[in-house]
């Protein structure tokens, strides 16, 4: 069986959120208790043993809370004694600047935000580099959270062109670095801002074509981050967003979490806010499993996830175990699908019979996940 590539975030593996939920309902998870290079063991530790043996696992962090100058070193050290390879590095701007960032009207935060950016860039190259995977390099992804605004006014056309003068500006350093990381745009329709831009997949395909026509950016390792459930929140279809990524060749990275409106079960969906489930077994995932297959995408698939507000450590884990679990049993479900004989039943209008297909690949995929599935 061939690898397959997934990647666990920093930020899951946390005390609490707060705000509405508790910030400490997992006392071993604080900060002071469990910092980065903790999670890299804990995952190795903890989760790498009850996975299939086919799955390479990989790590994601944010500058510069969950790798800095600082820690950047140790980091690199543990992601190499733990066999874990760097899989995405991500600037934590919204949590510096909330005026825009890289786009603010304001100078000063515009100048810092973009520096912030280049910061990051430049540690993913120097400290962290030994812990690049030789096969799959990592995705520097752009989350848009500080790209966003709340007041209507013809000032958005400026700021928008300042995103654009920043992100080509930052591949310009990277290229001169090396050009070795694939750069991805993370849309989001709204947080932190009212309005967002980059709000969608089809924004930042057209952003990335005005940068190349416009600065002369190569976008051949430019693309997106796919985030299932940013498409799910606003009620867009995540799958037509597959085709639409897939066709323009910038699919570099996914987030393969869940709102959790489409398997009827968990609570969520449009309208609702970033809920952020692992991701589950639906006939949606294994339509995606399936497209990206067959278009040749074997990069990391990330599972951007946060444990419930009521887990424990031990449940956090199980469930992060669930997420890896279960897109693997999708792409298996995929892979066995009858795809020649799904087409003819489309084809002669037997669309009933194309649902069969399809459901019973979900009953496939159920049925590996409980094979592979170990408490």
């Amino acid at each position: 069986m061939k690898k397959s590539y997934h990647s666990l975030c920093a930020w899951t593996f946390n005390a609490g959120k707060g705000g509405f939920t508790p910030y400490d309902t997992r006392a071993a998870w604080a900060g002071d208790k469990l910092d980065t290079v903790g999670k890299i063991e804990l995952i190795n530790e903890r989760i790498r043993p009850r996975l299939p043996g086919h799955i390479e696992l990989g790590f994601e962090i944010h500058y510069d809370y969950e790798y800095c100058e600082e820690n950047a070193k140790a980091i690199a050290d543990a992601l190499c004694e733990n066999n874990i390879a760097l899989a995405m590095v991500t600037p934590g701007a919204h949590r510096h600047f909330p005026y825009g960032g890289i786009c603010s009207p304001d100078p000063v935060e515009r100048k810092a935000a973009n520096a912030y950016g280049a910061r990051s860039v430049e540690l993913a190259y120097k400290e962290l580099k030994k812990a690049w995977s030789k096969d799959v390099p990592p995705t520097f992804v752009l989350w848009n959270g500080s790209y966003g605004y709340d007041l209507a006014s013809t000032g958005i056309q400026k700021m928008y062109q300042y995103l654009k003068e920043g992100i080509a500006g930052l591949c310009k350093l990277e290229k001169s670095l090396g050009g070795e990381l694939y750069i991805a745009i993370e849309p989001k329709p709204n947080e932190g801002y009212p309005a967002m831009f980059l709000p969608t997949v089809a924004s930042a395909i057209v952003f990335w074509k005005k940068l190349e026509q416009e600065y002369g950016i190569d976008i051949t390792k430019k693309g997106l981050n796919k985030e299932f459930g940013h498409s799910e929140m606003i009620g867009l279809d995540h799958i037509y967003d597959t085709v639409e990524e897939i066709d323009n060749n910038m699919l570099m990275h996914m987030h393969v979490n869940s709102q959790g409106y489409n398997d009827g079960i968990i609570l969520g969906g449009p309208g609702k806010f970033d809920i952020d489930h692992g991701a589950r077994i639906n006939g949606m995932n294994i339509a995606i499993a399936g497209l990206i297959d067959q278009a040749g995408f074997n990069r990391w698939k990330g599972h951007d996830m946060q444990v419930r507000a009521h887990d424990t450590e031990e449940q956090g884990i199980d469930r992060v175990v669930r997420s890896v679990l279960s897109w693997d049993a999708c792409e298996r479900a995929a892979s066995d699908l009858d795809y020649n004989l799904l087409w003819q039943y489309l084809v002669k209008r037997e669309t009933a019979k194309a649902e069969d297909l399809m459901r019973d690949s979900v009953v496939r995929a159920c049925k590996y996940f409980n094979e592979v599935y170990v408490k």
